[in-house]
Parts: structure tokens; C-alpha cells; sequence
């Protein structure tokens, strides 16, 4: 697979979660163009299984979303910090929003957030045989949990009470598994 070359590169915004690099790129196809792209360590997102029901139930959490204007259902997820594995962070996230661990975990999915000016990945983990524990919330984060069988996941995902695609996309991997 050909590569652009990188013929200039400046760092043009730094922050706590990510930067944004300004590069002037000769794309294998031979065009020179700016790109402006936003650097990211990448993010890991759990979705807890409980096997226990007569109906497989998967854990959401509500939290307000500042970018979205408004709370969102979602998996729990988080990003990877420096020096951490994917594995590590999933433990670390679900433990800190949910107070859950798993006995398993799976990793089902890898994928770019948004590749036209993102380089984030998310890296999906199944995780099962989770038991509850006590939650350690960031002092910004005020998360409501509860677990949603997977017919009931869906039929929100359809009325739109679902709209957070690193969601939508482990929920609709799950229910072609349970197809098979």
C-alpha cells in the first residue's frame, strides 16, 4: 500500500486529549495537498454482557455530551492513556464508569473513528462474566448505568435513542452473532 510523503509537518494545537497537526502531503496519486489532522492515542469501548437473564442484557451508561448537546446512551468507553494496552483501559474504563469487572474479555472490533481528518481508533471488547463492584467516576462525569437486553438495545438504536456509533456498531455486531 502506497503512502502519502510528508513534506512539512507543524503541531498547531496541543491539548489534554489530542493535537492537531497541519502537514503538506504528496498523496501516492502525485497531488500535493494540506491536511489537517487531528492526533489521538486512540479509545477503547466495552460492552458488558450479562448471561444471567433468560435474554442476553448489555450494560449502557447515560452521560451528558457537551459536543452532542445533550445526554447520549452509550457503551462505556474511554481513552487509552500513554503507555497503557487496549486490554488495560477497557478493565480501567468499565471499573471507573460502572464499578464492573469481567472474568472475559474479547476483543471484537478495531476501527478508525473517522479517518478523513482523525487518526483515533477504537478497539471493541466483549466483555462477560462481569461482577459488580463499586464505581470510581472522574470528578466530571456523572454516568447513569443500567443494563438493556439486546431486542431492547436495538429497538432504540431504530427510534434513535441510540445515535453514538461506537455503540450502534458492537450492538449490531452482537445481534448478527446471535443470528449464526
Amino acid at each position: 500500500m502506497a503512502k502519502a510523503k510528508v513534506l512539512s509537518s507543524k503541531v498547531v494545537f496541543r491539548g489534554p486529549l489530542f493535537s492537531v497537526t497541519s502537514e503538506q502531503v504528496r498523496e501516492p496519486a502525485g497531488y500535493t495537498a494540506r491536511r489537517d489532522i487531528v492526533r489521538h492515542r486512540g479509545s477503547v469501548v466495552i460492552m458488558a454482557v450479562n448471561e444471567t437473564h433468560s435474554s442476553l442484557q448489555i450494560l449502557l451508561e447515560k452521560q451528558y455530551r457537551h459536543a452532542a448537546g445533550g445526554d447520549l446512551w452509550e457503551l462505556p468507553a474511554g481513552k487509552i492513556d500513554g503507555g497503557e494496552s487496549a486490554l488495560a483501559a477497557g478493565k480501567r474504563e468499565l471499573l471507573e464508569e460502572t464499578g464492573y469487572t469481567a472474568r472475559r474479555w474479547r476483543r471484537i472490533l478495531y476501527f478508525y473513528v473517522s479517518p478523513g481528518f482523525l487518526d483515533e481508533t477504537m478497539t471493541i471488547f466483549l466483555a462477560s462474566g462481569i461482577r459488580r463492584g463499586q464505581a470510581q467516576p472522574e470528578a466530571d462525569e456523572s454516568i447513569l448505568s443500567k443494563f438493556v437486553s439486546l431486542p431492547k438495545a436495538l429497538a432504540m438504536i431504530r427510534r434513535g435513542q441510540i445515535r453514538d456509533a461506537k455503540t450502534i456498531a458492537p450492538v449490531f455486531w452482537l445481534a448478527l452473532q446471535q443470528k449464526r
